[in-house]
């Protein structure tokens, strides 16, 4: 039996957890059915029907068969990908079995839903011995069941000492003629279990925030050509944490996260697409504040910084409890140093669409120019920088587009809001540039 799947992903900016099975519950399947029904920017680029910590013990042998109802139900019309997690433990056998009987059961093909599975996430994995037995249990499963070998993706989780480790076996591991690895498809950040294994405290029993996990995971995807997802964010009433989450694994490279609930999906579906105003940073106070746009003038409201002009051509600028004396030139230069663009969406396409114009035409490098009025205490600056833009300059700036293509590409539900968030005309530029 051939399975065609939705498509290949070149990046994943949400994975969404349900639980499969809810006790107490008229229909267990509620929350199931509920996140089946997600659509546009509230639904997840990854589901994850959640058969282990999301549902409890008691309920997971339903939780299957809510898996294949709500799935062989409502598949065919979920917009992202569907990966099931299923229980799995690197030191319990009977566990790792009891992981073996859930998709054994939710591939079946009698019972409907395997046509809209793309793969399931494995947890709690060890060392790299670990991964290759799932990966022969999704052989044996594909085999027993007559689908194409490798049809079904494999993600992990990682949440242990062991998985960090075994992430840099993987990319010699691939390929081997004695596993199916090229199935790996993602590499996902579980930092509470990952915490208690690594038996780490802190003061307040906060979590911390192992950024060498986030940066190793990251890493660990790049040299496999897999792609890299951060753990849960708990505090799901933190929207500006949330944010501020993800803003540093992009840093890192790592441009999924967990998503807990819809409002969060939301949030890292949209969050590292190119802004659709540019905006300009000014450092003050020790911390980078966003400038507000006034009649094209960028204006500083706060109390970090203050500006006069002396009456002699000269300026005093007040920071931090310094005083500076400037010259106009000397001004100009201290804020160039101080401030920062973020490009939008247009300035992006804008840029890249010059210099392939420029490349076509024999050059290899060109000069952008970034200017702006700057405002502090009703004091006006100009200031204009020059950025060169040669072929590696180019390649970085089309990251952020490439993001959007894949995302235009493989979520056509998302069309609509994403041309009213940019307008027709950009997204149709977006789409075509460095193609």
């Amino acid at each position: 039996m051939s399975v065609t799947r939705h498509y290949d992903r070149e990046f994943v900016r949400t994975f969404f957890t349900s639980p499969t099975a809810v006790d107490g519950e008229d229909d267990s399947a509620k929350m199931l059915r509920s996140a089946g029904q997600l659509r546009g920017l509230q639904a997840p680029d990854v589901w994850v029907p959640d058969n282990e910590d999301a549902t409890a013990p008691n309920m997971r042998d339903e939780g299957v068969e809510n898996i294949i109802d709500v799935v062989a139900n409502q598949g065919a019309e979920f917009p992202g990908e569907i990966h099931p997690r299923v229980v799995w433990h690197r030191e319990s056998p009977s566990t790792r079995y009891q992981g073996f009987q859930q998709m054994l059961e939710i591939t079946d093909p009698e019972n409907g839903a395997v046509e809209h599975i793309d793969g399931f996430v494995i947890p709690e994995v060890g060392d790299i011995d670990d991964w290759k037995k799932a990966d022969e249990f999704f052989t044996i499963i594909e085999n027993e069941h007559g689908l194409e070998e490798g049809s079904l993706s494999m993600s992990v989780i990682v949440e242990s000492g062991e998985a960090e480790l075994a992430m840099g076996d993987l990319r010699d591991e691939m390929g081997k003629p004695s596993n199916n690895l090229e199935r790996m498809f993602l590499l996902v950040d579980g930092e509470v279990d990952y915490t208690k294994d690594m038996r780490a405290m802190t003061p307040t029993g906060e979590l911390p925030p192992w950024p060498e996990l986030r940066h190793n995971t990251s890493r660990g995807a790049s040299a496999a050509g897999l792609i890299a997802v951060d753990g849960p964010y708990d505090d799901i009433r933190d929207v500006e944490g949330y944010r501020e989450r993800m803003k540093d694994n992009r840093a890192k490279g790592m441009t999924g996260i967990w998503s807990l609930t819809p409002g969060q999906v939301v949030e890292a579906n949209t969050a590292p697409l190119p802004p659709k105003t540019g905006s300009w940073l000014l450092e003050a106070g020790g911390q980078e504040v966003e400038l507000e746009a006034q009649d094209g003038k960028q204006v500083y409201d706060g109390d970090d910084l203050s500006l006069e002009a002396d009456g002699d051509g000269g300026y005093v600028l007040q920071a931090g409890g310094e005083r500076l004396e400037l010259d106009e030139e000397e001004l100009t230069e201290e804020l160039l140093d101080r401030t920062a663009y973020i490009p939008s969406m247009n300035d992006i396409v804008d840029s890249m669409e010059e210099f392939e114009a420029a490349k076509e035409a024999g050059k290899g490098a060109i000069a952008m120019t970034q200017a702006a009025t700057l405002v502090i205490d009703g004091v006006e600056v100009d200031i204009s920088k020059d950025r060169m833009w040669d072929e590696a300059t180019y390649q970085a700036a089309q990251t952020p587009i490439t993001l959007f293509q894949d995302v235009y590409e493989h979520r056509p539900d998302q069309h609509e809001e994403l041309e009213e968030m940019y307008g027709a005309d950009i997204v149709e530029r977006a789409t075509a540039v460095g193609n």
